[in-house]
């Protein structure tokens, strides 16, 4: 029996609460300050929702937490998107990890593995071509050992 298990609106409060973690350690915080978590409360119903379409285009695989009924242990939550089609992925569908995340107390054991690869079932099973994240330099080792590559990243963002 595998420990990973497609995430439910149930479980929105801790997806929240472990991409905060991922945050956290991606953007550190400054020594002594505290996490920004005031946009948490705004996204719970939208998560909520997110989750409970399981036909969507949004997933998310966790690991329950083993000393803490109704916590999650990791995480892995992705996107699948639409572009025109190019060489190598001539029907557009591409995967976007864009949250793994590992409660501190749970780490070394496996689960980013387990729940990265579950997610990379789901990105497979509904045709992607291709699956883009970032990785920071401690999570790269997990990434290349399933298979990402380094690329040049033109990216540009306008916040809204």
């Amino acid at each position: 029996m595998s420990l990973v298990r497609r995430a439910t609106p149930e479980d929105a409060e801790e997806l929240i609460r472990l991409r905060q973690v991922m945050i956290d350690s991606v953007f550190a915080v400054v020594p002594g300050g505290e996490s920004d978590t005031s946009w948490h409360a705004e996204s719970l119903p939208t998560v909520r929702r997110r989750l409970a379409e399981s036909d969507g285009d949004f997933a998310a695989f966790v690991v329950d937490h083993p000393e803490r009924p109704g916590g999650l242990a990791a995480l892995a939550v992705g996107t699948l998107d639409y572009r025109i089609g190019r060489a190598g992925n001539p029907h557009g569908r591409t995967g976007s990890v864009f949250s793994v995340a590992t409660d501190p107390d749970q780490r070394r054991k496996g689960y980013a593995r387990a729940v990265m690869e579950a997610l990379l079932d789901w990105f497979r099973e509904r045709g992607a071509g291709s699956v883009d994240l970032n990785a920071s330099p401690e999570a790269e080792p997990l990434y290349v050992s399933l298979g990402f590559v380094r690329k040049p990243d033109p990216s540009m963002r306008l916040n809204l």
